[in-house]
């Protein structure tokens, strides 16, 4: 008989969490958005060495627009195999367990995840308006790791450790200006890759 309520409990938290909780996220997506910014910082360094800018000198770079311009170009294509990526594993992972994906957990996680990141997206806009390059870096480092810890309440808890990594390296950022791109691959790049592989490994 306990056993028979306990399996019922167990039936109804999971109905509770399928129904609150976004839980189609794969670590995979994790993964490869993580590779794909390795592979932009990487070719972002070289960039850099081909226009005749040496990244780890310490001094102030002075960027062109032309160069500018490619590094924009660089940064949207990097979001875009990123959110590929993640919409292709979320897709193929519910469609594996038999999971919902469009539910009010997904528009509230959605929701929670678009305002620091619009935010943040327009002050980095506004940096970028300003000829101010390097807060870039540290600013999407910042607010992304707020985007994460805001959402987490809408899927698996995990995801605001992700975000507090996020947070804690863009405060370093800070102090080391000059070496965005480097903060930028071990925040957007290392540290996905690491969280990526984790929850894979605890929820496949």
């Amino acid at each position: 008989m306990n056993q028979k309520h306990q399996e019922d409990l167990s039936h109804i938290r999971s109905m509770m969490e399928r129904s609150s909780r976004f839980i189609s996220l794969s670590g995979l997506s994790g993964v490869f958005a993580g590779l794909s910014a390795l592979i932009g910082g990487l070719y972002v360094y070289l960039l850099f060495k081909a226009n005749g800018l040496d990244y780890f000198d310490g001094e102030h770079k002075i960027y062109s627009g032309n160069l500018v311009s490619e590094l924009v170009w660089i940064a949207l294509i990097i979001l875009f195999f990123a959110l590929t990526f993640g919409i292709f594993f979320t897709i193929r992972k519910s469609r594996k367990y038999n999971l919902p994906i469009w539910t009010s957990a997904t528009k509230n996680m959605l929701f929670n995840l678009a305002i620091p990141l619009s935010v943040g997206g327009v002050f980095c806009l506004a940096l970028l308006y300003h000829q101010i390059y390097v807060l870039i870096a540290p600013a999407t480092l910042l607010f992304y790791g707020l985007a994460l810890v805001n959402a987490e309440k809408y899927t698996f808890s995990d995801i605001k450790y992700l975000g507090f990594c996020e947070l804690i390296l863009g405060c370093i950022s800070l102090f080391f200006l000059g070496y965005g791109l480097l903060f930028w691959i071990m925040g957007f790049g290392v540290l996905h890759i690491l969280y990526g592989i984790l929850v894979f490994k605890k929820y496949k």
